[in-house]
């Protein structure tokens, strides 16, 4: 199986500017393509990492990734499928933000002896002369077709203001720099970069009249057509110190059951055989796949070690016993103690198993929690600094959430 059936196999492909083109360009020669990631966090997410992964089977194929940082573009930050303008960043904040991703690309994807690139747009972005960048680049967008575009839609609901309708013309511009340095001939995204990708891809034509191509990646979505990669405390991150290696595993095994082969094709190097082999499994035995998905991207991210020792804390928990090694931790100060008790509903919250005291005392109504196995059945319930004195205390949230506090 080639580099364009595997990535259709998986389920990943979207949309392309000519899927003939494409596919002779992925099959039977060797070129440069380039992925655009903005530096809005210091971390990347899971939303990141399908497009790691189509990086990723791309150089397995003999094909030069380019990762292009977001130094110029981060400046104003990408309006697609947004209905607010995103928060300015500083560029001290934007340069830590890229200096994180590098370590974490680094990771994931070979660099060596020039098997990848690395740049950062603004480099060529932000020294730019407005007029001279009107006149060579402006002149060739219309403002009629750049406002019927699908990533400008929901801002034009609620105020697109011209700082953001700029920002196609500058994704579109790297793709014509990247192009002119390196000769790269395909822009990739997730799906809802799909009109940002065909500027670039008309602007080199325009510029230098040669044809360059693109291809988008269905963005990982749970069957119910929601992005995945939220818990109640947030992004799930590649950053183990933001998301600990037991909670990036446990996402992982406890998604749906209508889920888990999806994510198996889209985040995983399992050979497509072997996950419809997966596929036929029904009821109670479909918790083989979560596990098998949990280690395996798990330790794409974190590393065998961490993948194993995550995967013994699970089946610990699962089984009934308490292996709180791994289990992720929050450490209470004085601050949260009130005359030597802190109330557990506010402790729930400090955990990021709930996010308000309302939820964590409906959640004690349900009947869905325990300390140490025992239920609680007190909304009011309090926690003593000294029954944590004598050993943690392990708070369960419904069948699947553990997390340990200490002092």
């Amino acid at each position: 199986m080639n580099v364009f059936e595997e990535l259709q196999a998986r389920g990943l492909v979207a949309q392309m500017t000519d899927p003939e083109k494409v596919e002779e360009l992925l099959t039977k020669k060797n070129i440069k393509f380039y992925i655009g990631f903005d530096p809005t966090a210091d971390s990347l997410h899971v939303g990141h990492f399908v497009q790691v992964m189509v990086m990723a089977h791309m150089q397995r194929a003999g094909h030069t990734p380019i990762a292009l940082f977001g130094g110029g573009t981060g400046m104003i930050g990408d309006p697609s499928g947004k209905t607010d303008m995103r928060k300015m960043l500083t560029k001290e904040t934007i340069q830590h933000n890229i200096e994180c991703f590098r370590k974490q690309m680094s990771k994931l994807i070979d660099f060596s002896d020039g098997k990848a690139i690395m740049v950062d747009n603004g480099d060529w972005l932000l020294g730019l002369n407005y007029i001279e960048f009107l006149r060579e680049i402006g002149v060739h967008f219309s403002v009629n077709r750049m406002l019927a575009a699908e990533c400008y839609k929901q801002r034009l609901e609620r105020g697109l203001s011209f700082f953001e309708l700029n920002y196609m013309i500058m994704q579109s511009y790297d793709f014509l720099v990247l192009n002119r340095k390196y000769d790269c001939v395909m822009e990739l995204g997730g799906d809802d970069q799909w009109s940002n990708i065909i500027g670039g891809v008309e602007l080199v034509r325009r510029c230098d009249g040669k044809e360059a191509y693109g291809m988008t990646f269905n963005l990982l979505l749970t069957s119910e057509g929601k992005k995945m990669g939220k818990t109640e405390k947030g992004a799930v991150w590649l950053d183990p110190e933001k998301t600990s290696p037991y909670e990036f595993y446990q996402y992982w095994r406890n998604v749906d059951d209508a889920d888990v082969i999806k994510c198996m094709k889209m985040l995983t190097f399992i050979p497509i055989d072997e996950i419809n082999e997966y596929a036929k499994l029904e009821g109670s035995a479909i918790n083989a796949a979560k596990e098998k998905l949990a280690y395996e991207v798990t330790a794409l991210i974190h590393g065998n070690d961490e993948a194993d020792k995550a995967q013994q804390a699970a089946k610990a928990l699962f089984s009934g016993g308490i292996d709180d090694e791994n289990m992720p931790t929050t450490v209470l100060t004085d601050e949260d103690f009130e005359n030597g008790n802190a109330l557990l509903t506010a402790v729930m919250v400090k955990t990021g198993l709930s996010k308000s005291r309302g939820e964590a005392r409906r959640v004690i109504e349900q009947g869905g929690l325990t300390l140490n196995d025992e239920k609680v059945t007190e909304v009011a319930k309090l926690i003593s600094k000294e029954e944590l004195e004598s050993g943690a205390i392990i708070i369960k949230k419904g069948k699947k959430s553990f997390h340990k506090i200490t002092l």
